[in-house]
């Protein structure tokens, strides 16, 4: 399969990317009872991607559940439903989230380099969730790790992702870690992306932070002030310098955009008042255990406060909310921070992936091409007060 032209939007090699949450769960991505006009079956998913893909945002991450949960009571499994979305789509990449424990890296690095083979290369990434719903685990028969674990099994399931995908033919993969062991394995066909797929991960603890800067190729963020930003990316950056590794930021923020910024702000009011609060207090409740042993108490949610989590990754702070001039000023900030990607979010995939294509990202270009994004203090002189804490 030969490789898709790039979009026309996408030509700079220092461009800010943009990715979007796949809806391969019901419920949309707020969890509040406000109609939404979002899709979570795949034909809906296959409208959105090409919708992407004209849009010229360049990554879909897809999520993955394996129980009914704060109102997603249905849910697609991430790897199939990516592939589904790339065996009908031309260019968009793909990031299928993984699960360890519940996974096994043997089966998913076999998953990830055939469906990369079927696609051409390049187009699909994984996601390494370390887990937060402990029900998740136990229902299933796995063991619910404390919260360092857990990350110390995601760090063994990544380095075992990338062995089996770039040890030598003639030696294969030997491994003798505390949860995966491999003896001279050898995977054929090997992935054509090179020097493997992407990986990618979250986490804000010390855990989570150790891990990016030694394993992971990306290191996706919560939505936070801009005290949180730059402190997330010049500690995660600083820890990688020691390992003589380079990773790369994407922030989380939930896209509002409208004519007026009073419009704007009316639906995330809306979105908020009508939040399913039963719903809401359950996952804050789970996720605050899930993150209560970890060293530095600063687990993804610690700091989130009831409107934060509506939106399950705090997408709200990042105060993507406004028109379409707003919103593209404070991507720039963003990428002036040193954030590389910005993962969206939308009320009305129906609608919205369009609109931030036609009117937000050639606004973000045209910004880009004028020098905007590289002077930090310019930058947030311009637009960081938004982000500045209440």
């Amino acid at each position: 399969m030969a490789a898709a032209e790039p979009h026309p939007l996408n030509t700079e090699p220092d461009r800010l990317r943009f990715a979007y949450w796949v809806p391969n769960v019901s419920g949309g991505l707020v969890i509040s009872k406000i109609p939404q006009r979002t899709g979570w079956d795949l034909e809906s998913n296959v409208r959105y991607a090409k919708a992407a893909e004209d849009a010229g945002i360049e990554y879909g991450l897809t999520q993955i559940r394996f129980l009914a949960s704060y109102g997603a009571s249905q849910q697609h499994e991430s790897v199939t439903f990516s592939q589904a979305i790339l065996s009908r789509t031309r260019s968009i990449k793909l990031i299928a989230a993984l699960l360890p424990g519940i996974w096994d890296p043997t089966v998913a690095a076999k998953q990830i380099a055939s469906i990369d083979n079927y696609t051409g290369g390049g187009r699909i990434a994984v996601n390494v969730v370390s887990g937060w719903f402990k029900r998740e685990f136990t229902s299933v028969g796995q063991w619910w790790l404390d919260h360092a674990e857990r990350y110390r099994r995601s760090h063994e399931f990544i380095r075992v992702l990338k062995g089996i995908w770039t040890s030598p033919e003639e030696t294969g993969f030997s491994f003798s870690g505390d949860f995966y062991r491999y003896n001279e394995y050898n995977l054929s066909p090997r992935p054509l992306a090179q020097p493997h797929p992407e990986i990618f991960q979250g986490g804000n603890s010390d855990d989570a932070r150790n891990m990016a800067a030694d394993v992971s190729d990306w290191y996706f963020m919560n939505g936070n002030d801009l005290d949180g930003f730059r402190d997330q990316i010049e500690d995660v950056k600083a820890r990688a310098a020691k390992n003589n590794h380079r990773v790369r930021f994407a922030v989380n923020g939930f896209v509002i955009v409208r004519e007026t910024e009073e419009e704007a702000v009316r639906v995330l009011e809306e979105i908020q008042g009508r939040a399913d609060k039963e719903a809401v207090e359950a996952f804050g409740a789970a996720v605050k255990e899930a993150g209560a042993s970890t060293g530095n108490s600063k687990g993804m949610w610690a700091s989130s406060k009831f409107n934060d989590l509506i939106q399950y990754n705090d997408g709200f702070k990042t105060k993507l909310i406004g028109t379409k001039h707003q919103v593209a000023e404070r991507l720039v900030l963003l990428k002036s921070l040193g954030a590389d990607l910005v993962l969206t979010a939308f009320l009305h995939y129906e609608d919205e992936i369009e609109q931030f294509g036609r009117d937000v990202l050639p606004l973000v270009r045209e910004l880009e091409k004028e020098g905007r994004g590289k002077d930090v203090d310019f930058e947030i002189a311009r637009s960081g007060d938004v982000y500045r804490k209440q």
